[in-house]
């Protein structure tokens, strides 16, 4: 669930040559069409769905091979512009500056994994850290990300305390439990799904706020599906017929997460089991929330967290309103 950072997917960019999807289908011996769907990290919970549409027969359905992929360096959404795959995950936070220029990555967010943001900080429970202004005089961790720390900032500011008495400590925390447990830092960046759940299957007792609560701006999408353009304008049936299978992926561990957890573990036994099932039962509400249709985006919500960035000139051209999305290969 760890971000990708603007820099580098940035510079990938600028490193990258775009190139078309293949003029032809890949079909494999069995007649399905060949998909392949790289990932933004390693497998975990907000992916739960595709394993279980690839365990339950919900690709072959469709008439696809999906093959699920970790990503390279320069993470997904690079991979996907290029063709050498159909689907990625990304964030919209982290996607923005790909966006933002001459040249925009050529990619659309095609549905929503989360309906909601569930990122935020947490802390050592009784340390005063239950609302941004107590991050006054601790130490947070950073992945020193202007966006990260503009969000932070805003949430502060807005509860009255003073971000500049932060102490910001450059960190790529992968463990919320040992830093917080041996004080490494006071403060991180979670997504509650995975890093604050792990706390509680630990036991350690925390203080949490979601940025979204202190400012709705930041009910952003994070993580989406993105899809190569071309692939888009040349495959909508195919585009339509992953995602509704996808959508039985996450309807089904929506129903029954254990059961989805059991896939999950299966598909990716290095993972925690413990963790993984009450991951699974945390997201099972995050997943659609109160949308009717997973997958939607809320065309309100994403040009809001857009124009947000460029009025705090954290992009370096404006993202018109509607651009980057599309709900148009979504099943009802």
């Amino acid at each position: 669930m760890k971000k990708r950072l603007f820099a580098g997917l940035l510079a990938a960019v600028m490193m990258f040559s775009f190139t078309a999807c293949k003029d032809e289908k890949d079909k494999t011996k069995a007649g399905l069409e060949k998909i392949t769907l790289v990932l933004d990290w390693t497998p975990n919970t907000n992916h739960t769905g595709f394993y279980v549409a690839q365990e339950k027969g919900y690709f072959e359905e469709a008439g696809l091979e999906v093959d699920i992929v970790q990503p390279p360096e320069d993470g997904a959404s690079v991979l996907v512009a290029n063709g050498k795959a159909q689907f990625g995950i990304d964030f919209q936070d982290t996607i923005a500056p790909a966006w933002a220029n001459e040249s925009p990555l050529p990619v659309t967010a095609v549905a929503a994994l989360i309906q909601h943001n569930t990122s935020g900080v947490i802390s050592r429970k009784g340390e005063g850290l239950d609302s941004p202004k107590g991050m006054e005089g601790k130490a947070y961790a950073t992945w020193d990300m202007e966006v990260e720390k503009a969000i932070v900032q805003n949430v502060v500011e807005a509860d009255g305390g003073d971000y500049s008495k932060i102490e910001m400590i450059p960190s790529n925390v992968t463990d919320e439990v040992t830093a917080l447990k041996t004080n490494q830092v006071d403060a991180i960046w979670v997504y509650y799904a995975w890093g604050g759940v792990a706390t509680e299957v630990k036991g350690l007792e925390t203080d949490y706020f979601a940025f979204r609560d202190i400012n709705p701006v930041f009910d952003y999408y994070t993580p989406v599906i993105v899809a190569n353009n071309e692939f888009l304008a040349e495959n909508s049936d195919t585009a339509k017929a992953f995602l509704e299978a996808v959508k039985r992926g996450y309807e089904d561990a929506i129903e029954n997460p254990a059961d989805a957890a059991d896939i999950l573990c299966n598909a990716a036994p290095e993972l925690d089991r413990q963790l993984v099932s009450a991951s699974q039962e945390w997201l099972k509400d995050q997943y659609k929330a109160e949308a009717e249709q997973w997958g939607y985006i809320n065309p309100e919500r994403w040009d809001a967290f857009y124009g947000w960035l460029w009025e705090n000139e954290l992009i370096e051209r404006e993202i018109p309103a509607g651009f980057g999305f599309t709900n148009e290969y979504l099943a009802e």
